[in-house]
């Protein structure tokens, strides 16, 4: 099957209406020739508002219609009738979008839960008809007055996953089975590097009925801040993560040192947002199906004064105390004892 193609930040053009122009009219009925001003008032523009859809999980859909307008309202008519509103456009985002305007580069507003809705243009006014100037001494008034126009922005829309805990690791570091092994979600599994280019959220269910949300995004490597490999742009979308966890490669099947991607993850996050080095974290050490990890976890241990919790997504072992391990974590994040399962020696300077 075919992947849907991920966008995750877009520049979008919205139009709201415009207000429908007030009426200039006389009232002109038999036996009543001169029944002064009856002109109607224009009707509102219609509005542009973004609404939260947990059905959206890409801003792909204004990828490609980057324009859009709200309904402009209709003309006031004779006999006072008010013109008719104009149609409010409701634009589908996905939880997690923030909305920037472009031209002042403020930030508008969040959309962060499933029918949020948030208005960021306002559809112009309505015009007065001319029984709005009718006076003791003007009683046969023409003047009346043109519907505002509607608000205009040029937007930039930015997506950041909601999720309770994001995984974090090299390339074939194996996150993308162990999010297979533990929650509903089917991301592409592959024995090549970056088989993950996009952000995939999967839900954990326990027998409790809890549930957490979990985040796997792209491999990070050495130099990710300075744009090697796919860079670090997409650390967005576990900024809103309160806990995390590092995938390690323990078996060092690429060649790599557990301890030097531990040290190297940590420093890439630091690059990026030194608050997530500082977040509730657990250590997976993966792959402990291959023979040589059993040696290389005891000198992590070792060497980083950390507790990983031993699993083998190929085959299974680990993955239960992994998931109780997560809910302990979750549940306890906003304890002052942290629950990391690491001690005072794992925390990089």
């Amino acid at each position: 099957m075919k992947q849907r193609t991920f966008i995750d930040s877009v520049k979008v053009f919205v139009k709201a209406g415009n207000g429908g122009n007030g009426s200039y009219s006389f009232r002109r009925e038999k036996f009543i020739p001169y029944g002064g001003p009856d002109g109607g008032d224009g009707g509102n523009g219609g509005n542009v508002i973004l609404k939260g859809d947990r059905e959206e999980d890409s801003l792909i859909r204004l990828y490609y219609n980057p324009h859009q307008k709200a309904g402009h309202a209709g003309k006031g008519l004779g006999q006072q009738m008010h013109g008719r509103n104009g149609k409010e456009l409701i634009i589908k985002v996905p939880c997690g979008t923030q909305i920037w305007n472009m031209d002042t580069e403020i930030m508008i507003g969040e959309v962060l839960e499933h029918g949020q809705e948030l208005l960021v243009a306002r559809g112009g006014k309505g015009g007065l008809g001319n029984i709005h100037f009718k006076s003791s001494t003007h009683r046969a008034p023409t003047e009346h007055t043109e519907g505002e126009p509607g608000e205009e922005l040029t937007l930039r829309l930015e997506l950041k996953l909601i999720a309770d805990i994001g995984l974090v690791g090299f390339p074939n570091a194996g996150k993308s089975s162990i999010l297979t092994g533990i929650s509903d979600a089917h991301p592409k599994i592959a024995s090549y590097p970056f088989t993950t280019l996009n952000p995939i959220i999967g839900t954990l269910i326990y027998e409790d009925y809890s549930r957490i949300k979990i985040a796997d995004i792209p491999g990070l490597i050495k130099g990710a801040h300075e744009g090697t490999g796919l860079g670090q742009d997409f650390l967005r979308h576990i900024e809103r993560a309160p806990c995390l966890i590092y995938v390690l490669d323990m078996a060092g099947v690429d060649g790599r040192n557990p301890v030097d991607d531990y040290k190297t993850l940590r420093k890439e996050l630091n690059f990026y947002r030194k608050d997530l080095t500082s977040r509730p974290f657990l250590i997976a050490a993966n792959k402990m199906d291959i023979p040589e990890a059993t040696g290389n976890l005891k000198m992590f241990r070792k060497k980083t004064g950390t507790k990983p919790i031993p699993i083998s997504a190929y085959t299974g072992e680990g993955l239960d105390e992994l998931r109780e391990a997560m809910l302990k974590m979750f549940k306890n994040k906003d304890q002052k004892i942290s629950v990391k399962q690491c001690s005072k020696k794992a925390r990089l300077k």
